[in-house]
């Protein structure tokens, strides 16, 4: 059979073309005739083509899978950024206690109440909270936002954090005194960008030995107080 796309002559009963892939003419099994690709009915005595029709185009669908190419599931990553960047690691005091004691539900009340709490003083220093690791705080002063006065911006913030969480008002009895923290901060060289893979992946993960600095400087500090680098 000649293809009438290319020419190429094909075997009989071919539905495809060897040469240029194109949809040969359908010959009626009941005459012979040939019919154009896609045919109902023979021109010729009228038989049904449409078996050979189905064939043809499941053949069709599956050389189609068979050569399409899997769509890439791989995101364009941003390129790292290296920063001079000011890291605050605030922890809640007692948590541990206050698990033991408090309905989960509660106790989920007050932690909500806490984190507001410092966000809200956060935000008003332009840092930006990186993630929440239980009861810690992970939070950066010059990114996304820079200023030149970070490393302030992070001491008065962290004053202020204090401040605000021993006079935040809790309404359940169990909980014997006041809300405390301890704050650790020190600025330092960092490289910023995205880091993990599949859902779980942070956007402005930050890798360097500045974060571990910052905690390490709130376990060094007294209650209610803030420890600062001397970087």
């Amino acid at each position: 059979m000649q293809c009438p796309n290319c020419g190429i002559e094909n075997r009989k009963g071919a539905k495809f073309c060897n040469e240029c892939a194109s949809t040969l003419p359908l010959n009626c099994p009941s005459c012979g005739t040939e019919n154009p690709p896609g045919a109902k009915f023979c021109n010729e005595c009228a038989a049904s083509l449409e078996e050979q029709t189905k064939v043809s185009d499941t053949i069709k669908k599956e050389d189609i899978r068979a050569h399409a190419k899997p769509i890439s599931t791989v995101r364009e990553v941003a390129e790292a950024e290296r920063r001079q960047l000011t890291v605050m690691f605030c922890d809640l005091v007692g948590s541990s206690a206050l698990s033991e004691k408090l309905d989960p539900e509660d106790l989920r009340d007050v932690m909500k109440r806490y984190q507001e709490t410092c966000a809200d003083v956060i935000s008003r220093f332009d840092g930006h909270i990186a993630k929440y690791l239980g009861d810690g705080i992970l939070v950066y002063f010059g990114y996304p936002l820079a200023h030149e006065d970070d490393a302030q911006r992070a001491v008065r913030s962290g004053l202020e954090m204090v401040e605000a969480i021993h006079e935040l008002p809790l309404q359940n009895k169990q909980i014997q005194q006041n809300l405390q923290v301890r704050i650790g901060i020190h600025t330092g060289l960092v490289v910023v960008g995205e880091m993990g893979g599949g859902d779980a992946h942070e956007t402005m993960a930050i890798v360097g030995d500045t974060p571990n600095i910052s905690a390490r400087l709130q376990e060094l500090a007294s209650t209610n107080s803030v420890v600062v680098s001397s970087v």
